[in-house]
């Protein structure tokens, strides 16, 4: 439910700026804002499951994502929906690290990279079902129902959870709530900054304060964070000790870059397929079957291929494969290039998706101490969504500034989803084909990290004896 949410909006794109008459720029902020809320409160959830036992806080979650999705499918306005996602990502903040931080507590080091890898192959399946449900319901029923589909769901997904869910053991923790207010600010001054900064020609916002003013200020208080963190004494939201661990701290440096390149891809490619080749929300969704189909088909090999191989060669094989892939879309995305010249970039995308996600997130937690699995998993799964947050921001800025610098301006309920006019089709695909770099750019910080792994201890181990 998390992972569809995070991309089941992309699909709806089009209709929610025509129905809602807003702009690119707003409905971008509907993915920001579950993304941020998300990754904010991530942080401490994490702490909260091993304080209160995990299974109570992903109950908890799933209560408030799915009430809070029933208020998205209500609402009117986009500022309201906006508002509804931000508590939507305040549920899934509850949900996520509990179920990381069950898998490193349950299974041991030598067995938990088959445990993740079916964890990370739940990326593969959000990526097919997402858009895929998004699509046809909103060619069937309208944007509305991507929401409203979330009620049953979460329904029966807590009755069998409250069956089937370990009760684990709780352990003591203090919590940090001066770390949460100065992350939860520095983040969201950062990414409202980078977002809006072209809508006002990056200089004055209130007649007061300017756009650079208010990323500067989110730095400043992203460090005064991040001195606080090694100041405290008692203990800190972030561990900064969690990051000893070598392959801890290159692992979240892979993971917040790989959620920047998903979200940050998402967005030129949805609109490219429906406004440039006329296609709608299903037959869109549709393009990202081979993706989907192949990290869903690896998950099981490549989790096996985990517990036994140097992580660095399955991620840093699944970063260049990524890279790839995304370069040779950029390429393939013109007015009248064949369906059969995207599936095969598309394919490719979900190999290396299927040697990221779960060798990836084995190595972050392999080498921790159980007592601290709520902690780490909290800070794996936030820098996963800060790097979405930012990605989400970041590609909403270059589709503009493409989208003007092809002598274009989208405005509210342009093409619909029925296609552009003709004359529009090359300089919008070119946009959009030049927005497609920039994740495939920002990945080679993650290539970098992944080629710089460590072999984990019980691999060490299994190689003396």
């Amino acid at each position: 439910m998390i992972l569809v949410d995070s991309t089941i909006v992309t699909v709806a794109t089009p209709a929610i700026i025509e129905d809602l008459r807003a702009d690119v720029n707003s409905v971008v902020w509907v993915t920001s804002a579950y993304l941020l809320a998300y990754a904010v409160p991530v942080l401490i959830t994490g702490r909260l499951g091993d304080r209160f036992g995990p299974k109570r806080l992903y109950l908890t979650g799933l209560t408030v994502f799915t009430l809070a999705s029933l208020w998205c499918g209500l609402t009117g306005t986009v500022e309201a929906l906006i508002v509804a996602r931000v508590f939507q990502g305040l549920g899934a903040s509850m949900m996520t690290p509990q179920t990381m931080a069950i898998i490193t507590r349950i299974f041991p080091a030598a067995r938990r990279g088959q445990a993740m890898a079916l964890w990370g192959a739940t990326a593969g399946v959000a990526t097919l079902v997402g858009p895929i449900l998004g699509g046809l319901l909103v060619d069937a029923l309208g944007w509305e129902w991507i929401f409203f589909i979330n009620v049953p769901v979460g329904l029966v997904a807590f009755a069998l959870a409250w069956r089937l869910v370990p009760q684990l053991p709780t352990h003591p923790h203090r919590f940090d709530w001066l770390g949460v207010a100065l992350s939860g600010v520095g983040m969201f001054l950062l990414v409202f900054g980078i977002q809006e900064g072209h809508q006002y020609d990056w200089s004055t916002i209130t007649g007061v304060i300017t756009v650079p003013e208010v990323i500067g200020a989110g730095v400043v208080v992203l460090a005064i964070f991040l001195l606080w963190q090694a100041r405290n004494t008692r203990e800190p939201l972030v561990p900064l000790s969690l990051f000893r661990d070598r392959n801890f701290s290159l692992a979240n440096v892979a993971i917040s870059v790989m959620g920047f390149a998903i979200t940050a891809f998402a967005f030129p490619f949805m609109l490219y397929a429906q406004l440039v080749r006329g296609l709608s929300p299903t037959r869109s969704a549709l393009l990202l079957v081979p993706m989907a189909v192949m990290t869903i088909l690896l998950a099981r090999g490549v989790g096996q291929l985990t517990d036994r191989v140097h992580p660095r060669l399955l991620t840093g094989f699944g970063f260049v494969a990524t890279i790839v892939s995304f370069g040779w879309l950029a390429v393939a995305m013109t007015p009248d290039s064949a369906t059969w010249q995207l599936l095969l970039p598309m394919t490719l995308l979900g190999i290396g998706n299927a040697f990221i996600w779960a060798p990836n997130s084995a190595t972050a937690t392999r080498n921790l101490p159980l007592q601290q699995a709520g902690a780490g998993a909290g800070v794996y799964n936030a820098t996963r969504q800060v790097g979405a947050v930012l990605g989400s921001a970041a590609i909403a800025v270059l589709i503009d500034a493409r989208l003007a610098a092809n002598g274009l301006a989208f405005t509210p309920g342009e093409g619909g989803g029925n296609g552009l006019p003709a004359q529009v089709m090359e300089p919008f695909s070119k946009a959009m084909s030049e927005a497609m770099l920039l994740p495939a750019v920002v990945l080679v910080v993650g290539l970098v990290a992944a080629v710089s792994f460590a072999r984990p201890r019980h691999q060490q181990a299994a190689r003396a004896d």
